[in-house]
């Protein structure tokens, strides 16, 4: 694979994961006030915690690069939820577009996984989860080939 992109993929896990803990963390101030707001958009507030506790580990897992595609993954169903659920009505600039900018950076790490620079390579020498690897360089060398 290509080096820029595998180090090219580290500002991007960085800047997510902590986007993702900087909007996780305060939703354990304010437990209450998160299950009315639930309760206001028409959510169960049970969901809070659990998508609280996603936003924080799924953010430091992509922050860490272990599991990135996994966390990534729920992350991107989390935005889909937000945008469909809460977002919508208000428009694309200053409704969605965040929650679509975050879902394009998830797709992003699911296709091309943490590179170089990650817990799953340094420490555990190889990706958790490669299938997304192999299938953009099966893609990308038959492009190659037909060159």
């Amino acid at each position: 694979m290509n080096p820029s992109f595998d180090f090219g993929l580290l500002p991007i896990r960085i800047m997510a994961g902590i986007t993702f803990i900087a909007h996780g963390i305060p939703k354990f101030y304010d437990v209450s006030g998160g299950y009315k707001f639930f309760q206001s958009v028409n959510l169960p507030a049970e969901l809070f915690i659990p998508i609280a506790l996603l936003e924080v580990i799924g953010g430091l897992a992509i922050l860490f690069g272990v599991l990135t595609r996994i966390a990534s993954a729920l992350l991107i169903i989390e935005m889909i939820g937000v945008i469909l659920m809460v977002k919508f009505s208000k428009g694309f600039v200053g409704g969605y577009e965040f929650e679509l900018l975050l879902m394009s950076i998830g797709i992003t790490l699911v296709i091309m996984g943490p590179g170089k620079i990650s817990i799953e390579n340094y420490i555990l020498k190889r990706e958790i989860f490669p299938r997304g690897k192999q299938l953009y360089q099966k893609t990308y060398s038959s492009k190659a080939d037909k060159k």
